[in-house]
Parts: C-alpha cells; structure tokens; sequence
C-alpha cells in the first residue's frame, strides 16, 4: 500500500474530521455490527445451575436450561450467532462422548434449535479434546502420537451427529489433515448438503488457550504442538492451510487466536474466496477483565476498541465472549 500524496501543513488538517463525536462517527470506514458477533457458550453435563469460570470473569458453563435462557438473550441482543462446546461428565480415549445423540454437546444443540430455530446461527465445535480422557483433539497411536487419518474417522462421525442435533455450521478445529473433506464426504453422503463447515485456517498452538482448558475441564497432557499450527511459520504456510481447506469444501475459514495473529487475519481476508472469521479467545477476554479488575483499563470501551482492529484487520465474523454485551453497546 503507498503512502497518500497530501499536500503540507497548513493546507492538510486532519484533525478537522476528528473535532466531534458527530464528525468522527460521519466519516468513520470501519463499523463492528451486532450481528457480526457469535457467542462462544459452553454446557455441561449433570449440573442444574450455572457453574462460573474462574479464569474468565462473567463466563459459566450453562446448564440446558440456561444455555437456552443465555441464548435467547444473545439473539435478542442481536449476536449473530452462537458456538457450542459440551463438558461431559465422562470421557474416554476415543471421545465416544462426541458422537452420542445423548452426549451433552448434541443435546445441548437439539435444545438451541428447538429453543431458536433459525433465528440465529448455530455453530457446533468439532473436535474430540473435550471428550477425550487424554485432552488431545484425536485419537492416539501406539506411541502416543495423534493418529491424524484414525481421527478423520471420528470427525466424519462427529459430523453427522452434530447435523443430525441441527447445527447449521460445523466448525473444524482439530487441525488435521484432510478434516474438512472427511467431515464434508460423510455430510454430503447422508444428505446434509445444506450443513456447512467453518474451518479453523489456521488454529495456532498459542500460550492464550489457558482459561478455556479450565471451561472445557481439559484433560490434556503434554502440547498440541504436533498438529496446530506453528507462531514461527510465514504468512504463506497459513494461506496454504486455508487454500487446502477451502479446496477440501469449507465454507468459511477462521484465524485463532485474532489479536496475537492480526497479522495473519489480514492476509487471509484479502486471499480467501469465502468469509473470514477470526476467534477472540480466552486468555485475549481473560487479560483484559484482569486488567480492568486491577483498574487498569477502561472495559467498555477496550472492549469495542478491540473487537473494531479485528473487524478492521479483515474479519466478517468475530467469535467472542462479550458477543452480547457488546451487541447490547453496539446498538
């Protein structure tokens, strides 16, 4: 991008566009709409009140019942849409959880879109570390490794269930090769043509997932750095993950984490033929309400102020935990 040719002071004044609220609001290009945002939400199996998250302040893993409440609000704030991840009360190493039409994260769907209908859009996390007593997002070999291709199996599995339960957007988040054209094979073979994938292109192995192991209640050992994508990597490997995704069929494409990785959602947005979305996660909320907690910072208004550089970086669709009260500010 070049530099503006502008003529010199006095002649150029830039801050006479920025003298009013009215003026700045008049001439602003980037705009975070309520209906951009989706709520992350969690529920958890064999509980009947909300369960707060210590590490993420105003966050709880739902009951059903309030999952269905906390939805109904987020819709009516006007979030466009919300992303579903289930905590079970057992798990194993295949994650047999995942796939039960009566594991919690399928029920908790078949709730949201009874409960909602169309009204919004139902997203559902794909991937096995919330169901495997290992904490990794596959199955594992002899060795211990993550068996990429025995997990494509579990996925496509995992696919249809979530179809089944009614979400309408899959998202992809295990990081394995050839996730999305297994999940879309297995979709498209039982007639779910119409379900879509939101693919994580690229997911970083990133030190800011710390408070979300605490709301899935991780089992995870060791790292995941054998599969998700590596900080130390160029732009060009992460418009090769996203290329390899959109070929295998994903409809839309996520970066994670946003903040850290603007960089990247950047280049995405400008390289991707489908929309773009980008997953405010976790330890970015996590710092934030710390920070505030101590009087550091001004909530509202960090808040709005970060969600506006992921939109301006390129994002269409900004997953984030203050999706409803921002949409509330927003409106």
């Amino acid at each position: 991008m070049s530099l503006p040719q502008l003529p010199p002071f006095p002649a150029s004044r830039p801050r006479r566009l920025r003298r009013t609220a009215a003026l700045r609001r008049l001439v602003g290009e980037v705009t975070v709409r309520p209906s951009d945002l989706v709520l992350p939400m969690f529920v958890r199996e064999g509980i009947d009140e909300p369960v707060p998250i210590g590490s993420m302040p105003g966050v709880v893993q739902h009951s059903l019942d309030s999952l269905a409440k906390a939805a109904r609000e987020a819709v009516t704030a006007g979030v466009g849409g919300v992303m579903l991840f289930g905590v079970p009360e057992h798990k194993d190493a295949r994650g047999s959880g995942a796939d039960d039409p009566d594991g919690i994260l399928n029920v908790g769907l078949r709730r949201l879109r009874d409960e909602l209908g169309d009204d919004t859009v139902l997203m559902a996390d794909l991937c096995l570390d919330e169901f495997t007593d290992h904490g990794h997002c596959g199955v594992l070999d002899e060795r211990g490794g993550v068996d990429n291709d025995a997990t494509l199996e579990r996925y496509a599995a995992m696919g249809l269930a979530q179809a089944a339960a009614g979400a309408h957007l899959l998202g992809t988040s295990g990081m394995m090769d050839g996730q999305v054209a297994a999940v879309r094979q297995a979709l498209d073979a039982a007639g779910h043509v119409d379900t879509g994938i939101l693919a994580y292109a690229p997911k970083y192995s990133s030190g800011f997932y710390g408070p979300f192991r605490e709301a899935v209640n991780s089992s995870l050992q060791g790292d995941r750095a054998s599969y998700q994508q590596d900080a130390t990597r160029t732009v060009a490997d992460a418009l090769a993950e996203v290329a390899l995704d959109v070929g295998e069929g994903a409809d839309v494409v996520m970066v994670k984490p946003a903040l850290p990785y603007l960089d990247i959602l950047r280049a995405v947005a400008d390289a991707s033929p489908v929309p773009v979305a980008a997953y405010q996660i976790s330890g970015e909320y996590a710092m934030v309400e710390a920070a505030v907690a101590n009087g550091w910072l001004d909530r509202e208004r960090v808040m709005l102020e970060t969600l506006t550089s992921i939109r301006r970086a390129g994002a269409s669709v900004i997953l984030t935990y203050w999706a409803s009260e921002a949409a509330t500010l927003l409106r």
